[in-house]
């Protein structure tokens, strides 16, 4: 069976999906988007990303498209229809299509919805995040609202193509003042020379992260320390661990930064069991 997407209002094969020229999403990046990740099938994080989500769409006005519990049930559907277990899927909501101006369009215009659902082998992820991934820097050069999830994300694959060309997985951003803010699709954390967990508050420039702020609540349940603040690569460097979370890599160990190792150059003891909590987590509150 081949990949089936959801564009405004039909299931139809993924390659055979096309959205109008005219949609603001295409042209203007004038749309966001949210990522679940699927556990046996499930949505995990629901709660977070719909309320994320609702969020984005408020701070650019554009109205959601459908009750949440209607567009709970589209998901699934499009989840259902791709039987796909583990995996990841993908909805993105522009302002919809009109003539091309940059100003917001006069009079009501309808949202437009995709929807795509994608397969991921646990397996290889898990093989993954028992190796380790390295990252490499760039400086920051985003726009001053990315804790709204749009579209517009040139900044960001510059930087994941930086990190592939260095045979790296991700990219973290550096500001002005030389401190990490986040990576190019990741929230980024240090277990630093105390043995305290350290992240980026989202007061500063960088997303709210979902799967961010599930393992807050692990992290707290499990009676370790947080510290909201930054910290720059080379205390990354010279922390005990180092990792980063988001719905595509969940819990990932950092073992090098800019090809210098962290720690052992090894994954260490807190994400390896950061990583399994949250899994345990997401699989039990998934709907």
């Amino acid at each position: 069976m081949g990949r089936i997407a959801y564009v405004n209002g039909r299931f139809v094969p993924h390659g055979e999906a096309v959205v109008h020229i005219e949609d603001r999403g295409y042209q203007l990046a004038d749309a966001v988007y949210e990522v679940w990740a699927l556990f046996d099938g499930r949505l995990a994080d629901a709660e977070g990303h719909f309320a994320r989500l609702e969020r984005s769409l408020s701070e650019l006005s554009i109205p959601m498209p459908m009750s949440r519990r209607a567009l709970t049930i589209v998901l699934k559907e499009a989840v259902r229809r791709n039987r796909v277990r583990d995996g990841l899927v993908y909805l993105q909501v522009s302002r919809g299509v009109a003539p091309r101006d940059h100003a917001f369009p006069a009079g009501e215009v309808r949202p437009a919805v995709v929807i795509t659902v994608k397969a991921v082998d646990r397996a290889a992820a898990e093989a993954r995040a028992a190796k380790g991934v390295s990252v490499v820097t760039t400086p920051e050069n985003r726009w001053g609202r990315c804790d709204i999830k749009t579209v517009g994300l040139l900044p960001n694959a510059l930087a994941k193509q930086k990190a592939r060309e260095a045979g790296a997985a991700e990219a973290w951003f550096v500001d002005e003042l030389g401190f990490v803010t986040e990576g190019a699709s990741s929230n980024a954390w240090i277990v630093d020379g105390e043995g305290r967990l350290r992240t980026r508050d989202t007061n500063a420039n960088i997303l709210r992260g979902v799967t961010r702020l599930t393992l807050l609540d692990v992290i707290r349940e499990e009676g370790l320390q947080v510290d909201e603040r930054p910290f720059t690569p080379d205390e990354a460097v010279a922390a005990q661990e180092a990792f980063i979370t988001g719905a595509g890599t969940l819990v990932l160990p950092v073992v090098a930064v800019d090809g210098r190792p962290v720690g052992k150059g090894e994954p260490g003891p807190v994400a390896t069991r950061l990583r399994r909590l949250y899994i345990e987590r997401a699989r039990a509150t998934a709907i």
